[in-house]
């Protein structure tokens, strides 16, 4: 008789970003770990409260252009810890990402690996930021 292998609660995930995000690789790449579940796949700023209220994530990953859902996620659906996903470090986003509530910060095409363990890290509390995204540590005490 086949087994589901999956933990009895899995670790619910909403995907917000761009359509290579939400429906290409990394979308399947989440649904294969044993412990992962994506719930919620959205393409626009407006959906994401919406579709965290509607599917009760653990965590959404928020592309950096949805960086403005992710106050808005911290008021409506406190229980939700949000991992913002760059392509590079602009100035002011890392800082924009923890003001507004972010409990990371990772390289968007960084190893599948380090994202599955980041989410599993920001659920105990850690806050998780990408060495390739954090500005030097000279910059300031």
């Amino acid at each position: 008789m086949p087994r589901d292998h999956r933990p009895a609660k899995s670790i619910r995930v909403l995907l917000a970003g761009d359509r290579a995000m939400t429906h290409g690789t990394l979308a399947v790449l989440l649904g294969m770990e044993p412990d992962l579940q994506v719930v919620a796949r959205v393409g626009t700023r407006e959906a994401i409260v919406d579709a965290a209220l509607t599917h009760r994530p653990d965590v959404a990953l928020l592309d950096v252009d949805s960086l403005d859902a992710a106050a808005e996620l911290r008021e409506q659906a406190p229980d939700c810890r949000v991992l913002v996903l760059a392509t590079s470090a602009r100035p002011g986003h890392l800082r924009r990402a923890m003001a507004a509530g972010a409990a990371g910060f990772l390289v968007k095409d960084g190893p599948v690996a380090e994202l599955t363990a980041a989410i599993r890290r920001v659920l105990t509390g850690e806050t998780v930021i990408d060495p390739a995204l954090a500005p030097p540590a000279a910059e300031g005490s």
